[in-house]
């Protein structure tokens, strides 16, 4: 490759450059259209060589520390608990009265003869009493007959005559028992005595009766606390309290303002490369290490200068700085 290749590949190189700058510086301008301080046309004091861009200059604030009261002068008060102590003491359980009793009905067990049936008089069939008699009744008359004897001359043969005598025979008499009357049959009246029973029974021995009794009055011994001093009030005046706090304050608004920014006669592919590192370091990705200035590399510029509070529309002196990325 010739030397003027070389020229015209650098010469091409910073051309690209400028103008992706340009076009970034010129982006961010537009885009805070609400930023209404006046900027003048060409930047101010400019030297030859250098290049400037309308950059967003962010608020400004400044940290500043006030004394503040904290609490106001006032008194503190602190309170003595009471002290008490366990004392033994006597109290009314239950107040002297009267009581009403009802005595109950007594009884007592009695026997008691009673009639359970009255005297009455029936009439008794009395039998017909009967006895045995003996009689002597006549069984045979007196009679005669004729019976063989005997005389004083005896038959010698057969031929001679039977001697008879006319006998008279006396009545037969015979006893013979018989059942005669001896009462005849009868009725009587009989009286019956009247029937009684033993029987137990419950009779009021004492009625019922409502007794009055007078009651008397019930203590008991009881453990009470008991205070023996009261509780107590100590006050202390309190001086009031200052703290001193830190607050930011704005001390700038937000603005237009014409800065110094890399250009085709300050900023090469090394500066560039520094700038890459630089970010990647901080924790904002550029992308490749390449020493473009690519849409990459710009866009974490400008998340690097909204998180530092940094002017933003360009690479300006003042991001270089603060990412300590030096030119030579």
């Amino acid at each position: 490759m010739t030397i003027k290749s070389k020229l015209d590949s650098k010469t091409l190189q910073k051309t690209a450059l400028v103008m992706a700058l340009g076009l970034f510086a010129t982006g961010v301008a537009k885009s805070q259209d609400t930023v209404k301080d006046a900027v003048s046309l060409y930047p101010p004091d400019a030297k030859p060589g250098e290049c400037y861009a309308k950059v967003l200059v962010p608020a400004k604030y400044d940290v500043v520390s006030e004394k503040v009261l904290k609490r106001e002068a006032s008194d503190k008060i602190t309170v003595i608990p009471a002290k008490f102590e366990w004392v033994e003491e006597r109290i009314l359980v239950k107040e002297a009265g009267e009581s009403i009793e009802v005595l109950p009905t007594k009884y007592r067990w009695v026997e008691e003869r009673v009639m359970v049936e009255p005297a009455t008089t029936r009439l008794v069939p009395v039998p017909a009493q009967f006895e045995t008699v003996t009689e002597r009744v006549l069984d045979r008359p007196e009679q005669t007959s004729w019976k063989k004897g005997r005389g004083p001359i005896e038959r010698i043969d057969g031929n001679t005559g039977e001697i008879l005598c006319l006998v008279v025979e006396p009545a037969t008499y015979k006893t013979i028992s018989r059942t005669v009357v001896k009462t005849p049959a009868s009725t009587r009246q009989i009286d019956v005595p009247p029937v009684y029973k033993t029987v137990r029974k419950q009779v009021v021995e004492t009625p019922a009766e409502v007794v009055k009794k007078a009651t008397q009055a019930e203590y008991s011994t009881i453990r009470v606390r008991k205070m023996v001093e009261p509780p107590k009030e100590n006050r202390v005046s309190l001086p009031a309290e200052f703290q001193t706090v830190t607050k930011r304050v704005k001390v700038s608004n937000e603005r237009m303002s014409w800065q110094p920014i890399l250009c085709e006669t300050n900023v090469n592919a090394e500066v560039v490369a520094r700038i890459q590192r630089a970010l990647d370091t901080k924790g904002f990705s550029p992308g490749d290490i390449d020493g473009v200035l690519g849409s990459a590399t710009l866009s974490a510029v400008e998340a690097y200068q909204r998180a530092n509070n940094l002017a933003r529309g360009g690479v300006t002196m003042e991001t270089l700085e603060s990412l300590k990325v030096d030119l030579r």
